[in-house]
């Protein structure tokens, strides 16, 4: 039979603060996709979203070695398996609640002017989170990811957070044929959805730099 027991658990990110924080400062909590880095998401996201905002890229909880080989040493995380659904869910959970809990103390940004960004795996995931804990993101920016396959279920509470949801029309793990339904799927609970199909495939959408920040810009009014 297997057993379980908790553990205690070091979430590890990067942080990038710009020369500035005040009650215009935006923080960005982004999470990278399967066998990436928080290295490789921090530069990708710094250049989406402007480095005027608090960025933190979190680190996946799991690694493997690239090759399938230590020999390289050249090391991915990512976020989970199929096999411990409920798991990951949790443990993703525990990890933004925690990096956004310590983030906001130190630097006094508050909920709403919170982004929970994601590329790829992590996507479906976010929409599990600000759809469980709808009052920790003021904004969530998918990319290149899915919705849940129970997203339409009461467990979920209404998401007042804007969504901008970007995809890509030659995305080989997300067709086209269905992501055109996520703007739709999306809206069972949220009622701002943005969305956009863009050309390409499954890469990080370096040319949607304009639409991304036009759409912060509206979400993220700077205060009176």
């Amino acid at each position: 039979m297997l057993e379980s027991v908790q553990v205690s658990l070091e979430a590890n990110y990067l942080l990038h603060l710009p020369q500035q924080v005040d009650a215009k400062t935006v923080l960005v909590l982004t999470l990278h996709g399967y066998g990436s880095n928080p290295e490789e998401m921090m530069r990708l996201s710094l250049a989406a979203v402007s480095e005027n905002c608090v960025v933190a890229s979190l680190r996946g909880p799991h690694d493997f070695y690239l090759s399938g080989s230590p020999a390289t040493e050249t090391v991915g995380y990512h976020w989970g398996t199929r096999q411990h659904p409920e798991q990951n869910v949790r443990l993703h959970h525990a990890i933004v609640l925690a990096v956004a809990a310590q983030l906001r103390a130190r630097l006094s940004i508050p909920a709403r002017r919170t982004l929970l960004m994601g590329f790829s795996q992590p996507v479906g995931l976010n929409y599990r989170f600000i759809g469980t804990h709808p009052d920790q993101a003021g904004g969530v920016l998918a990319l290149c990811g899915g919705v849940p396959k129970n997203w339409e279920e009461d467990s979920y509470q209404p998401v007042p957070a804007p969504i901008l949801h970007i995809s890509r029309s030659e995305d080989e793990y997300f067709p086209a044929q269905v992501v055109r339904g996520f703007p739709d799927r999306l809206r069972h609970h949220a009622a701002d959805v943005e969305f956009h199909l863009l050309p390409g495939s499954h890469r990080f959408p370096s040319k949607a730099t304009p639409l991304i920040r036009d759409w912060m810009a509206r979400v993220f009014k700077e205060p009176e």
